[in-house]
């Protein structure tokens, strides 16, 4: 018992002398926890529990954009956004949030849609009632234009699904009200006629003037339609498929993971000397550290070519749709190559800062879960609670996935991606230039 007491109160030591790395064992877990139960709150969303935010554009100005918004007001599905920077927001301002990804949906109400609702209603009313001796019956107007929901195209189908549903139940909604105003205006001026002297004989009377027996056949066509467009700023879409997200998505992932081996490797150079040989020879930090990231971003690539070849070729086999890359592979691969720097110059920079295999370890492995949750590798962002949507904006995960997803789903270009890509490329110089700066501070200090 005596030993056993000796050996944890030894082990207990231990982990005192390591104060960081007792730290980040218990404070790391904790924002982990914390960060996933907040990303994963709003995936209520899907099934309409919680309202998602959508663009309202109006250009009818009438009674028709009123109800829809109070009618979704009350059905709870959508929040309808009118206005931006407290003006009512234009079409191309809608348009250009929902390309740069501010929005993910927007509802477009072209002008007269109200007036042709309304117009086509009363005819369809009048035209419901008809002789009983007329097997054959009007042809009923067709259709209004009615709204358009444009929407981003990497947005999966179960959220734009939630979204359509909740506009068609509103506007099933408006339209049943219109028509029963429609039909009980109609009765009450047929039977205003009858009580003023009959209900002139519609077409069909017998020849002695008596007044046909009367019909009712209710028109249940729809007469407001609501039309979907995917809004990629001009450029054309392929149909999002689940190896368009989650192909580069964890291809991401497993690309930043190599934060573990290459932190730990340094820490094991450092605790066996051989760093500080290495640094005691004639040979620059810049070329030290330039075979470490040539090594790390040729593991990456080769993870990165593995999970397109699976994406591409398996997942077909499986009887699932594949990664479709076409013709732009190209950028895809300027994409990979920049996303691998980002995180090679990541694991360096751990590598060096951390005081112990444990810190580098966990630090290294839970921040790069937590980036991917934030940055939509778990998750999509855009069902994230607003206040984590704009805390996604530094994770380099998302940068490298939203580039990949406007390759893949947006059929974008290289300018298209040049902000992510300069953003990963900056994150990668700040990371190594940081790395350098420490490895240069402890050769001095030797």
């Amino acid at each position: 018992m005596r030993t056993l007491l000796a050996t944890v109160r030894k082990e207990l030591l231990a982990l005192r002398r390591d104060r960081a790395g007792f730290l980040v064992l218990l404070v790391m877990p904790m924002a982990l926890v914390l960060i996933v139960s907040l990303v994963q709150d709003n995936v209520m969303q899907a099934t309409g529990e919680t309202p998602i935010r959508v663009l309202l554009v109006d250009l009818d100005n009438g009674f028709l954009g009123q109800a829809v918004e109070e009618q979704l007001r009350l059905d709870g599905g959508l929040e309808l956004i009118r206005k931006r920077g407290g003006r009512e927001i234009s079409e191309e301002a809608a348009r250009k949030a929902v390309v740069d990804g501010d929005f993910r949906f927007r509802i477009l109400i072209p002008p007269g849609t109200g007036d042709a609702l309304r117009e086509r209603v009363r005819r369809r009313a009048l035209e419901s009632f008809v002789p009983a001796a007329n097997p054959a019956k009007a042809a009923a107007p067709g259709t209004v234009p009615g709204l358009i929901l444009h929407f981003d195209p990497a947005v999966q189908g179960a959220f734009r699904t939630a979204v359509v549903n909740s506009l068609q139940r509103v506007l099933l909604g408006i339209e049943l009200r219109e028509k029963g105003a429609a039909l009980s205006e109609t009765i009450e001026r047929m039977m205003r006629q009858g009580i003023g002297g009959g209900i002139p004989p519609p077409p069909g009377g017998d020849a002695a003037g008596r007044t046909p027996t009367i019909r009712f056949e209710l028109d249940t066509e729809p007469v407001l339609t609501l039309n979907e467009a995917p809004n990629s700023g001009g450029r054309s879409t392929r149909r999002p498929t689940a190896a368009q997200q989650n192909v580069p998505a964890w291809a991401l992932f497993g690309m930043f993971f190599i934060v573990v081996p290459v932190s730990g490797a340094l820490i094991r150079e450092r605790e066996s000397g051989t760093l500080r040989r290495l640094m005691t020879m004639p040979i620059s930090l810049a070329g030290l550290l330039a075979g470490k990231v040539i090594a790390s971003i040729l593991v990456c690539t080769s993870q990165f070519v593995l999970m397109a070849a699976v994406g591409s070729f398996a997942l077909p086999l499986l009887g699932t749709s594949g990664l479709v890359v076409g013709t732009e592979w190209p950028v895809v691969g300027i994409i990979a190559l920049t996303a691998a720097l980002a995180a090679t110059g990541y694991g360096i920079m751990v590598g060096v800062l951390a005081r112990s295999y444990e810190q580098a370890s966990v630090f290294g492995a839970v921040s790069i879960v937590i980036a991917a949750a934030l940055g939509g590798v778990m998750i999509p962002v855009y069902v994230m609670p607003r206040s984590m949507q704009a805390v996604s904006v530094v994770s380099p995960l998302a940068w490298g996935l939203n580039a990949f997803q406007d390759v893949f789903v947006r059929e974008g270009t290289l300018s298209t991606v040049g902000p992510d890509l300069a953003r990963l490329t900056l994150f990668s110089i700040a990371t190594l230039s940081v790395a350098w700066w420490s490895l240069r501070k402890s050769r001095s200090g030797d």
